[in-house]
């Protein structure tokens, strides 16, 4: 029997337009007003610029100024070169690359939306017919779960940050949900069409961040097909893995055509590959279990509780499409030998698509826990910012206000109208919607997780319009670039080893000439280093010349990363 009765006064969905408003709430703060950040951020907005201002051995083998980077995969890169292309010239650089980035982020929202969606409305699905009617209708049964789903994904804390950020894993976590939507489409139509429509996704996960996920994906949604019916197998290997290859082999084909500085980026974006799969470990158990309680919250209470409601429906679509996409990346996690957040993004989407199908399931009690836990964390949080906020203006309280300048040494202050008015926007909003739900008790199912999502969009508000300004003098490379700048003539080659995310900073920012794959000897040298002290750090010997100090330097905030530049000794 199925575990959901429930009448159609349960089912009221969301307005079109309060989706779309909470999705930009959350995507805008931390893309408007704020530097590349020393992360993957500034790494892939690296690429993107290097390909927007250089070649076409530039787009073939992505690169952050002489740097390779063509390990995980050109197409989000391409995306962010091409918004700079035909932004750029209005917008600065670095925004006209988050065009990309917010792009990603509707895709993801869209294909978890509408993914739930095909999947609610099934019969399978459906809640059980009341004795005297009252049931909802399957389309409206099915938007309600929607709904659900969608605020489960922006209610995901490990969502925030790469959601927001110029990477690859920005677009691999939506073609991740995307490819969900295309196996929802399979199997209701079984058309080749459909197939078709799965492979390109599959095949432009391959360009985005390697084979290894989409090969998993495939695997798993074969071995579901074969316990169901036999045209599915033969949609997934006779169209779905050609046109999967067809999509993936065309920047490797057009690389080996057209071989960019004389070379293909086929073997290091191989060998990353590989260095993706190893044996089973019990660091990598230990990491899944230890970050994806946090960073799959709060999805995976309402996920687990979907499968043990349906347990006697295991084989129903809803539950078997995204569990099989749940293990599939899941058992990669285990066999990763890298301990790496972006590992664990692509278990968002099918997480929070199997909570939505726990939400008509849930206890009440279960659901007041949820919401009580939510209210509290994420009210004391956003207190939290408030008091640092104010510490940093006022000086009160002290101790927090020294802390926050110990952290950010030389760091002054400015008060922004603008930023105070929306953060205090977003605070009253908060409350209104506490208010709303704790006093008229809704009876909408997604009721249990709205307050976490807008609580996580409330605090990431907070943090992007009162604590930016902060946040980007710690982690942004800008001061740096331009003391470096100062020191270099106009025509000038730096020979480097800094980081990708470093090179990119310095390259935008300071415009600094940093050697190309045909640069020979430089008469610059830049190292990065941990190293505090001044000793025999004057004149250093290297690829066979000496080098004198020039400038030393690093950003107030990093008390350990110094970087040096030397002038060549004729």
């Amino acid at each position: 029997m199925k575990p959901v009765r429930l009448p159609a006064s349960a089912t009221n969905a969301l307005p079109r337009w309060v989706l779309i408003t909470l999705c930009m709430l959350y995507i805008l703060p931390g893309v408007l007003r704020r530097d590349p950040w020393k992360s993957d951020d500034a790494a892939g907005f690296g690429i993107m610029w290097t390909m927007a201002h250089g070649g076409l051995s530039d787009w073939l083998w992505p690169h952050v100024v002489g740097l390779p980077m063509a390990d995980k995969g050109p197409l989000a890169f391409w995306i962010g070169a091409l918004c700079i292309k035909l932004f750029g010239a209005v917008l600065d650089d670095a925004l006209a690359a988050r065009i990309a980035t917010i792009a990603f982020f509707l895709l993801g929202c869209f294909s978890v939306w509408y993914t739930t969606y095909l999947l609610g409305r099934r019969p399978e699905a459906q809640p059980l017919k009341l004795a005297f009617g009252g049931q909802p209708e399957a389309k409206d049964y099915g938007r309600m779960l929607a709904d659900g789903a969608l605020l489960i994904y922006l209610g995901c804390l490990g969502l925030l940050l790469p959601s927001h950020s110029t990477s690859a894993e920005a677009l691999q976590v939506s073609l991740v949900a995307s490819s969900m939507y295309a196996a929802a489409r399979l199997l209701e139509s079984r058309s080749m069409r459909a197939a078709a429509v799965l492979g390109t996704a599959l095949g432009l996960l391959v360009l985005t961040r390697g084979w290894v996920v989409p090969l998993a994906i495939w695997i798993a949604l074969l071995a579901l097909a074969a316990m169901r019916e036999r045209v599915l197998v033969a949609r997934l290997t006779m169209v779905t893995l050609p046109v999967a290859v067809a999509v993936a082999s065309t920047w490797l084909v057009a690389s080996s055509i057209a071989r960019p500085f004389d070379s293909s980026p086929y073997d290091a974006w191989m060998l990353w590959n590989l260095s993706q799969v190893g044996m089973p470990s019990w660091e990598s158990l230990k990491f899944l279990l230890k970050n994806g309680i946090v960073f799959a919250w709060p999805a995976w209470p309402f996920a687990g509780w979907a499968v043990y409601a349906w347990r006697r429906q295991s084989s129903a679509p809803h539950v078997t499409i995204p569990l099989a996409f749940f293990v599939a990346v899941a058992l990669l996690a285990m066999i990763n030998p890298h301990s790496e957040e972006g590992v664990l993004l692509p278990l968002l989407p099918p997480l929070a698509i199997l909570a939505a199908f726990g939400l008509p399931t849930m206890k009440r009690g279960a659901i007041n826990a949820v919401d009580w836990f939510a209210v509290m964390t994420l009210t004391a949080s956003a207190a939290f910012i408030w008091i640092g906020w104010i510490a940093k203006q006022t000086g009160w309280p002290a101790q927090i206000a020294k802390n926050a300048f110990k952290l950010a040494p030389g760091f002054k202050p400015e008060f922004n109208l603008i930023a105070f008015l929306i953060a205090a926007g977003a605070t009253i909003g908060w409350f209104v919607l506490v208010h709303w739900r704790i006093s008229r008790h809704p009876s909408v199912l997604w009721r249990a997780v709205v307050l976490s999502s807008g609580g996580v969009i409330l605090c990431w508000s907070l943090l992007m319009t009162l604590w930016l300004p902060w946040i980007n003098y710690g982690k942004s490379y800008a001061g740096v670039a331009r003391e470096i700048a100062r020191k270099l003539p106009s025509r000038s080659c730096v020979d480097s080893d800094v980081g990708a995310a470093q090179r990119a900073s310095f390259a935008y920012f300071g415009h600094v000439p940093f050697a190309r794959f045909d640069d020979a000897h430089c008469d610059f040298l830049l190292l990065q280093d941990r190293n505090r002290g001044h000793e025999n750090a004057n004149l250093i010997r290297r690829s066979g010349f000496q080098w004198t100090l020039l400038w030393e330097g690093r950003r107030p905030s990093d008390r350990d990363e110094r970087f040096r530049l030397y002038q060549r000794v004729n």
